[in-house]
């Protein structure tokens, strides 16, 4: 987790300014690539985390976006 998002100037820019005002509202939540097409959330909890995995960015931020509003 952790590696940066690849931007494609033919497509990606729109998700990448997503994820960073995601990031903006949720500074304690890290979103990473885990490899092999897909994407991993950690969202601390007060006793331990919740991890949400997704095939796809948009997934992710969209379930993401119904866990934290």
């Amino acid at each position: 987790m952790g590696r940066p998002l690849r931007v494609d100037p033919a497509g990606d820019y729109d998700l990448a300014v997503r994820l960073a005002a995601f990031r903006v509202l949720h500074p304690a939540v890290v979103v990473g690539e885990l490899g092999f097409d897909h994407w991993q959330a950690r969202i601390p909890e007060p006793n331990g985390e919740t991890v949400v995995t997704r095939r796809t960015l948009p997934e992710l931020l969209d379930r993401l976006g119904e866990l934290l509003g």
